[in-house]
């Protein structure tokens, strides 16, 4: 075996990305940087970033077998992570295992935005999903309603389902 072959590589640039309008509550965006969709060969995690609109929130969920890590480069807010409230600021970085709640609110001014990284992958479905196209730079869109079948697009994804719902 050539132990020097070249393996996948390759650069996404912001913007670059797939990206999608995200609903109610978290309004904002999410972009895809790292996927099987760039190519087939990556496998076991995706990872991108999302941008939560101040004031808005992402609802408290859990994961079944996947791993969350997130990492906070701009603005401020909060983390709820298994009921406890932790402040965020940029550099901020949480880990959410298999079955951790967590939950993300910009509390501050401006948008909160974050680098996530799933493993194993999929998250990028769930953006799909329940998300609407976006190009950079276009003007957001009217905030909307997640669509009416969320528990079954969770379900498909990286979501298990909580006990106790709470926040959303």
């Amino acid at each position: 075996m050539d132990t020097k072959a070249k393996r996948v590589s390759f650069v996404v640039q912001p913007g670059e990305g797939e990206s999608y309008w995200q609903p109610k509550p978290a309004n904002g965006y999410a972009e895809v940087h790292v996927s099987k969709r760039n190519d087939p060969s990556v496998a076991g995690f995706s990872s991108g970033m999302q941008v939560i609109a101040p004031g808005s929130y992402i609802r408290e969920h859990q994961h079944g077998v996947e791993q969350e890590l997130l990492f906070f480069f701009e603005g401020r807010g909060t983390v709820v992570v298994n009921d406890l409230d932790h402040p965020v600021v940029p550099g901020t970085t949480v880990y959410a295992g298999p079955g951790n709640t967590h939950k993300i609110i910009n509390d501050g001014p401006e948008d909160l935005k974050m680098m996530w990284v799933m493993l194993p992958g999929g998250l990028e479905d769930f953006f799909q999903a329940i998300g609407r196209a976006r190009t950079p730079g276009e003007t957001p869109p009217e905030p909307f309603e997640r669509p009416s079948n969320v528990a079954e697009i969770e379900a498909k994804t990286v979501f298990a389902a909580l006990d106790n719902p709470k926040g959303g």
